[in-house]
C-alpha cells in the first residue's frame, strides 16, 4: 500500500541511453524536481544525472531509488529540458547522448579554478559605429514584451552586426551570443568586457576546465547573465533568456560534422520559441534557407539601409585574358607588381578545394552537370569518369562540350603551394602561406595570425581558412580571387550561395580603396552581376527559383542516411523506405573511404514532408540497429 504514495522520477544521464525510473526517498520528496542534478545507481555504481520529469505510471518492476539530491534548486530549467527532448525528436538521437553533447559536463562535474588557457590573439582596438536606436527599435520592443519573436539582420558589414548585439546588450538581462569560430569569440569578449564586465562569461571548447566550472556556476547562481561563445554556449544553464543573438547566421560553423549532425542555428530558434525569447540572427549574407523565412513570415527582415562605399570589384574573363603563369592573368600580375611596389599588403586566395579538378569549356564556360540531380559533375582521373556526387551516377568523360560542342575542354585544379611558388618566382618577394597543411595545430593559427599583423608580411596566400581567420583591423589594398570556377562547380546545389558568401567575406576585409579581382571563365554567370551590385536580395531570390525548379530546400527537406563497413545495405535501406512510402526520392548511393580505409556509404532522402522522412530514417534504424558490421548515422538536414 505504501508503494502507492511513493514518488517516482525519470533520471537521464550523459550516456547512449533512455531515461531510467527511480523512486525518490522520502526524506527528498519535498525538494526533488525536474532539472535538479541526483546520483543514482547506475551500473552498480552512483552515477550523475538530472531529473527531467516526475513518471506518474512508472514500469511494474523492481524499481531503485536515488541517493542524493545535488543542491537546493533545478540547473536546467524546464524550458531547456524540453528543447533537449526536442533535439532528441528532430535529430533522431537518443535522449542520453543529447544530454551528453549539448549541455556542459561541469553541470555534473565540478573542477577547481585553475590558469586559464591563452587565448587566441584578437584584433586591434575595434572602432564600433554608432548606430541609431530606430534600426534596432522593433527588436527592444519584442525583448520588452517577453514574447517570442524571430528576426533576420541583413547587415551592411560585419562591425554593423556587432555593434547592434553591443546595442541590444546595455539594459537587457539573460543573453546568449553566438559566434561560428573561437577567435570571434575571444575578439567580441574582449572588446565587450569593459562595458560588461561583471555581467560576462565566455564558453568554448578552449577555455581550462577550472574557468569553465567556475563560469558555469556563476550562470546558475545569477552571477553572469551575459554568456558569449561557439556552439556549447546555447546550452548555458541561464534561466528566463530574454534573447539570443546568432551572429554570422550563415556559417557552416553552426552545423555539427561530428556526433549528432544538429544546426546551432536551428535549435537556438527553438530555444528562443521554448522560452518566449527574442532570437536574433544575422549576417552580411545570410542564408538563403534564413532568408526564406523572412519571406514567409516566420522571420521579420531588418535591412538597414547603408552609406558604406564598397572597395573596386573587376571580374577577370580567363577565357580571353592573358596569363603569364597558368593560375595568373596578366591583370593581375600587373597590379599585385604595382602594389608590391607600393610596399602594400596583398592577399591571394585559392579556394580550399582547389585540389578538385573538373571539366570546363574555354569557349563557354559550361561545366557538365547531372541530368538527374543538375549538380556538376566532378572528375575521377582514376576512373576516367565524371561522376555525380549526389545520385552517384557516372559518365563516360565527354571529347566535347555539352553545350556548345566545342572540343576546348580544359582540366582545372591547383594548390596554394604551387600558387605561392609562382608568386615567389614571378616578384621576388617572400610569401606567407596559410592553409590546412600550414594551420593544423591552434599554435600554428596563432603564429600565422601574429605574422599577418606584422608589417613585414606583405604578401599572404591562402584558403578560406585564412579569410575566415583574419581579424577586422587587418587591411589589404589588393585581393586576387585566382580559381573560384572550382567552388561554383562543386557538387553541391548550394554552391552558387556558399561562393557569394566567400566573395562577400574577402569583400568585408578592404576598405573603400582597395581593390578586389576575381578569375573565372564564368563572367556570364549572374552571381558576379549581383556581387558587383552588392544587390544579394536579388541572387536569393534567382537562387530561390532554381531551388524551387529542381525540388531542393527550402522547398524540400532532406536526409542523410550514412553507414560505415564492408557490408553494402544500400539495397535493403531503399527497399525500407520505399516500403514505407513511395514518394520519398531517393539518391544514391555515394561511396566513400573513411579514415580508416573502410566504405562509407550515404545514401538522400528528399521529400516536402519532414515527418515522412523522420519516420523513414527511424525505420531503417530500428532495422539495423542490431548489425555488428555497419554503424549507421543520419544527418538531418545536411549542410
Amino acid at each position: 500500500m505504501l508503494e502507492f504514495f511513493m514518488s517516482y522520477f525519470d533520471v537521464l544521464y550523459p550516456i547512449n541511453l533512455g531515461p531510467l525510473t527511480y523512486k525518490c526517498p522520502e526524506e527528498l520528496e519535498a525538494i526533488a524536481q525536474p532539472g535538479m542534478i541526483v546520483s543514482a545507481p547506475l551500473k552498480n555504481k552512483l552515477t550523475k544525472g538530472v531529473i527531467i520529469n516526475r513518471n506518474i505510471s512508472p514500469p511494474d518492476e523492481k524499481i531503485k531509488e536515488f541517493s542524493k539530491i545535488h543542491g537546493d534548486s533545478p540547473v536546467l530549467s524546464k524550458s531547456l529540458l524540453k528543447l533537449l527532448q526536442w533535439i532528441s525528436e528532430y535529430y533522431i538521437t537518443p535522449e542520453g547522448l543529447v544530454l551528453k553533447q549539448t549541455v556542459p559536463k561541469e553541470v555534473f562535474i565540478k573542477t577547481k579554478t585553475g590558469k586559464a588557457k591563452k587565448t587566441l590573439p584578437h584584433d586591434k582596438h575595434i572602432e564600433f559605429p554608432d548606430i541609431p536606436e530606430r534600426e534596432f527599435s522593433s527588436i527592444k520592443a519584442s525583448i520588452s514584451s517577453g514574447k517570442y519573436n524571430a528576426f533576420l539582420l541583413h547587415a551592411p558589414s560585419l562591425l554593423y552586426e556587432y555593434s547592434i548585439a553591443l546595442r541590444l546588450l546595455d539594459k537587457t538581462r539573460n543573453i546568449i551570443v553566438l559566434l561560428p569560430e573561437i577567435f570571434q569569440a575571444n575578439m567580441l569578449y574582449n572588446a565587450f568586457k569593459e562595458s560588461f564586465d561583471e555581467r560576462l562569461c565566455l564558453l568554448h571548447g578552449e577555455i581550462s576546465k577550472g574557468r569553465r566550472s567556475e563560469y558555469i556556476e556563476g550562470i546558475i547562481s545569477g552571477k553572469y547573465d551575459i554568456v558569449i561563445g561557439t556552439r556549447s554556449a546555447l546550452f548555458a544553464p541561464l534561466k528566463n533568456v530574454s534573447l539570443i543573438i546568432v551572429l554570422n547566421e550563415h556559417s557552416s560553423s553552426y552545423k555539427l560534422e561530428e556526433g549528432i549532425r544538429y544546426n546551432i542555428r536551428d535549435v537556438a530558434v527553438m530555444r528562443g520559441f521554448i522560452e518566449k525569447a527574442t532570437v536574433l540572427l544575422s549576417s552580411i549574407t545570410p542564408s538563403i534557407d534564413s532568408y526564406y523565412n523572412s519571406f514567409s513570415d516566420k522571420y521579420k527582415l531588418i535591412k538597414p539601409s547603408s552609406s558604406l562605399t564598397r572597395p573596386k570589384i573587376r571580374i577577370i574573363d580567363m577565357r580571353f585574358e592573358k596569363t603569364v603563369k597558368p593560375n595568373f592573368s596578366k591583370t593581375v600580375y600587373e597590379d599585385s607588381k604595382h602594389h608590391i611596389k607600393k610596399g602594400e599588403k596583398l592577399m591571394f586566395v585559392i579556394n580550399r578545394r582547389g585540389y578538385s579538378t573538373l571539366l570546363l569549356c574555354r569557349e563557354c564556360g559550361n561545366a557538365e552537370k547531372c541530368p538527374e540531380c543538375g549538380i556538376p559533375l566532378v572528375l575521377h582521373k582514376n576512373e576516367s569518369t565524371i561522376r555525380c556526387h549526389y545520385c552517384g551516377k557516372a559518365y563516360d568523360i565527354p571529347e566535347r562540350c555539352g553545350r556548345c560542342k566545342s572540343y576546348s575542354l580544359e582540366l582545372l585544379g591547383s594548390g596554394t603551394q604551387k600558387v605561392q611558388e609562382d608568386i615567389e618566382a614571378l616578384f621576388g618577394v617572400e610569401t606567407l602561406r596559410f592553409d590546412s597543411d600550414q594551420a593544423s595545430k591552434k599554435t600554428d593559427i596563432e603564429k600565422l595570425l601574429s605574422n599577418i599583423s606584422c608589417d613585414s608580411s606583405k604578401v599572404i596566400v591562402g584558403t578560406k581558412m585564412m579569410t575566415k581567420r583574419i581579424g577586422l583591423a587587418e587591411r589589404f589594398s589588393m585581393a586576387a580571387v585566382l580559381n573560384i570556377d572550382n567552388s561554383l562547380n562543386l557538387p553541391d546545389f548550394r554552391a552558387s550561395e556558399k561562393v557569394y558568401r566567400e566573395l562577400s567575406s574577402i569583400i568585408g576585409l578592404f576598405d573603400s580603396d582597395g581593390k578586389i579581382l576575381i578569375q573565372t571563365r564564368m563572367p556570364q554567370n549572374s552571381i558576379f552581376k549581383y556581387l558587383k551590385s552588392d544587390r544579394y536580395s536579388s541572387f536569393v531570390k534567382e537562387e530561390l527559383s532554381i531551388r524551387k525548379e529542381l525540388n531542393y530546400p527550402p522547398f524540400s527537406k532532406l536526409i542523410n542516411i550514412i553507414f560505415t563497413g564492408n557490408l553494402d545495405l544500400s539495397d535493403r535501406i531503399i527497399k525500407t523506405v520505399h516500403k514505407l512510402d513511395q514518394d520519398i526520392e531517393v539518391l544514391g548511393p555515394i561511396v566513400h573511404r573513411d579514415k580508416k580505409g573502410r566504405n562509407e556509404f550515404s545514401i538522400l532522402l528528399k521529400s516536402a514532408d519532414r515527418r515522412k522522412l523522420n519516420t523513414a530514417a527511424r525505420a531503417v534504424l530500428d532495422r539495423f540497429r542490431d548489425s555488428k558490421e555497419t554503424d549507421i548515422r543520419i544527418d538531418v538536414d545536411p549542410a
